[in-house]
């Protein structure tokens, strides 16, 4: 055999031993028991320094509810999908992602469901999220957030006031002046302006209510003597082109 060939048949056995080798490492640790104890379980809230609405004690208790506890039970007896679900189920969660790390410890990436707007009827109270879905109201959330009363559905809520609440947000100089919407019917429905003294507000229907807040600027800016002087305690906006004072 030539030199050449002792070179290439020596190159290919040690070829092949390095494949037997890391074929027995890769299946060793494919057949390591997975009996191992979970070591810990950790709640990352991404959000939590905006707002913090649960706390990691209920989350416990949730997952003791349902017997998904992971800490000393078994890797191999884990259920990363039902933690997931059952965590996504908690009423102030919008995501929730579930997942194991090298040092066999569970973590829980969650982030939180966000109030757009609170809507009070008389016969209940609740938040509408920037998902458009309803949110529980309590003690926890104190965000500052548009509030709407009256004879409001759940509909309604959820669309037309929802996309005005965006809308408000957007706009620097109504974020923090209007205070509040009450809808006393579809075609009747009222602002109210933070500070005292101010007059309400007639927008008629919400349909065009860009256009109207447009107007009711206009009409501060340039009107603003008129208004103290008059003392109107309602602007009506419903009519093309004017702001009709009442006093």
């Amino acid at each position: 055999m030539s030199h050449i060939a002792r070179i290439i048949w020596k190159c290919v056995g040690i070829s092949v031993a390095a494949a037997i080798l890391i074929g027995a490492v890769v299946w060793g640790y494919m057949m390591k028991p997975s009996s191992v104890p979970c070591a810990g379980l950790r709640y990352i809230i991404e959000d939590r320094d905006q707002r913090l609405y649960l706390t990691e004690g209920e989350l416990d208790e949730l997952l003791q509810a349902e017997n998904l506890y992971p800490v000393g039970k078994s890797i191999d007896q884990l259920s990363l999908y039902r933690v997931e679900h059952a965590v996504n189920a908690h009423p102030m969660v919008r995501t929730a992602e579930c997942y194991l790390t090298p040092r066999n410890e569970m973590r829980v990436q969650i982030t939180q469901r966000v109030p757009l707007l609170r809507v009070q009827t008389p016969g209940d109270t609740y938040f509408i999220d920037t998902d458009r879905r309803v949110m529980p109201v309590r003690a926890s959330v104190k965000d500052s957030v548009l509030l709407v009363s009256g004879a409001v559905g759940v509909q309604t809520a959820s669309g037309e006031l929802a996309n005005m609440a965006l809308w408000l947000q957007d706009q620097p100089y109504w974020r923090t002046r209007v205070q509040r919407v009450h809808m006393q019917t579809p075609r009747k429905v009222y602002v109210y302006l933070q500070g005292q003294n101010q007059p309400r507000v007639l927008l008629g229907a919400l349909d065009g209510y860009t256009r109207k807040f447009a107007k009711l600027r206009t009409f501060f800016e340039n009107g603003a003597e008129a208004i103290q002087d008059k003392q109107y305690y309602e602007l009506d906006l419903q009519y093309k082109g004017q702001v009709i004072g009442r006093y």
